[in-house]
């Protein structure tokens, strides 16, 4: 994501540059010039869009720090931090890669503790710590008490709904063949894969339509503050 962050960067910088120092010109120019001559939508709309930003821009600024802050002070709460996990888990597109993720990080976590000989109980702790995510760890919690009571961890995985039932499978068919923790790596593999081809793509097509989008901002700015200038040409003459 660091590239598309940057076209990001750029782009808030070029239209606060636009916005608040070339647009303005134009405006006094063709104040001037046209004495109050009617000009064109697309025209009017940019520069009383100019307008706003530059007379609105410490507000601005406070709005969108007052954000940043209420936004960590939620993370930081429990029901705050719960509902944001749980909403990084269902948002259309991003949640699954967001749940694919986790499930490859439980899974490589898991099984590589599992292999070094650490305790089943004492791994799922482990585990719990790395999810990073609060609707997994309460998973996580909730399999680590039904195995400390004596259940095996398929069941109560699949109790949980948060994994897929291919991943509660998988570690079923290891649990009855003692493999679990090559099971849990064939799993991890698989959902590492995944997610990186899912990146993948959503970078290959978030870098063309952020870059078309602020070709198509900039040309618009553009094309509305050369559109008077025709009427200004005939008013020279």
């Amino acid at each position: 994501m660091i590239y598309p962050i940057v076209i990001m960067f750029v782009t808030v910088i070029i239209l606060g540059v636009l916005m608040i120092y070339v647009v303005p010109k134009f405006e006094d120019i063709y104040r001037d010039q046209l004495r109050g001559a009617p000009l064109p939508v697309l025209t009017q709309i940019v520069l009383e869009t100019a307008n706003a930003i530059k007379d609105n821009l410490l507000s601005g600024v406070v709005l969108v720090v007052a954000a940043v802050l209420g936004f960590r002070l939620l993370k930081q709460s429990r029901v705050g931090a719960r509902s944001l996990d749980w909403l990084a888990l269902h948002v259309p597109l991003l949640g699954d890669l967001a749940l694919k993720a986790s499930i490859a990080r439980f899974s490589r976590t898991l099984g590589t503790l599992l292999a070094s000989g650490v305790p089943i109980l004492q791994s799922l702790l482990i585990t719990r710590d790395t999810s990073g995510n609060s609707i997994v760890v309460e998973g996580i919690d909730y399999v680590h008490d039904r195995v400390k009571e004596g259940e095996s961890i398929a069941i109560p995985l699949e109790q949980t709904k948060v994994f897929p039932g291919m991943v509660t499978s998988m570690i079923d068919v290891g649990e009855e063949t003692g493999e679990l923790n090559e099971m849990l790596n064939r799993v991890a593999d698989t959902y590492e894969e995944e997610v990186d081809n899912a990146v993948a793509g959503l970078t290959s097509i978030i870098e063309p339509i952020m870059i078309v989008f602020l070709a198509g901002v900039v040309g618009t700015i553009v094309v509305a503050l050369f559109l008077p200038i025709k009427d200004l040409i005939q008013r020279l003459q």
